[in-house]
């Protein structure tokens, strides 16, 4: 089962490149963020034809998730438990279960960017990091495939970076967004990239300004992390850099991993 994530930056403005991706790579499951799309507007007829089942979790102009699949969709939820009238839409899971394997519960989750540091935004970052923390050592418990994929607006390490330093001001690299992301995968999850390449230079988001792109001026903040009974079943990982060589592309490309049913 080859599973996907990508931030997708729009799903109106990036149609036409999600459904020849779509094409080319045939992903299994695509965890979809920053659609920027209410449900009723998601293109899902659109995707339908293209032989997927949706799950959406939109939001009018901002944010928004989903979960695209070959196979069924079962036991969908909507947001991240304890929110306390959290209405940003940034949290999708469902149950992925093909007629001849092993079910996956495969979360698509948007992490808040944090920006600029010192504000409530940054404090609304490592909230909703702590209640990540918390909703997964809880799901962990129930010892299954656990899949949690998305653009986290993290960058774990200096190697994720091309240049880590220009960074040190920015919420996605402060200690504390760094211990959230330490502590998360503390619990016992796998990151699926770094487990098949430990090398420098690679990266999934590219700014649009200043030739970032041109320059591979990069880094790594999209990822997927595996329950220990999934990352039993990892096979392989990778990105599609090549996706933000298309016209009107995302500064985002799809990250995925290969599962054995």
């Amino acid at each position: 089962m080859r599973i996907a994530t990508w931030n997708i930056n729009g799903v109106k403005a990036r149609i036409d490149n999600l459904l020849h991706w779509l094409r080319e790579a045939s992903p299994d499951v695509v965890c979809l963020q920053e659609i920027k799309s209410v449900d009723e507007a998601f293109p899902a007829d659109v995707l339908s034809d293209a032989g997927y089942n949706v799950a959406v979790h939109g939001q009018k102009g901002f944010n928004g998730v989903a979960l695209l699949s070959k196979h069924p969709i079962e036991d969908v939820s909507r947001g991240l438990p304890d929110g306390d009238g959290d209405e940003q839409a940034r949290f999708i899971i469902g149950l992925v279960a093909p007629k001849d394997g092993a079910a996956v519960r495969i979360a698509s989750a948007y992490m808040p960017n944090g920006n600029p540091i010192g504000t409530e935004k940054f404090t609304y970052k490592l909230a909703w990091m702590k209640r990540l923390e918390a909703w997964t050592r809880a799901t962990l418990a129930e010892e299954e495939s656990l899949v949690l994929a998305g653009d986290y607006n993290i960058i774990p390490d200096p190697l994720d970076a091309k240049n880590p330093e220009v960074w040190t001001g920015d919420a996605l690299f402060q200690p504390e967004t760094r211990g959230a992301y330490r502590r998360l995968m503390a619990l016992g999850l796998t990151d699926a990239v770094r487990a098949v390449d430990d090398n420098a230079g690679i990266y999934t988001f590219w700014d649009y300004q200043a030739g970032a792109w041109q320059k591979n001026n990069g880094i790594r903040i999209d990822h997927i992390l595996l329950s220990p009974e999934a990352a039993d079943r990892l096979v392989e990982a990778g990105i599609d850099r090549y996706v933000r060589a298309w016209e009107k592309p995302s500064d985002h490309v799809p990250v995925w991993v290969e599962l054995r049913e």
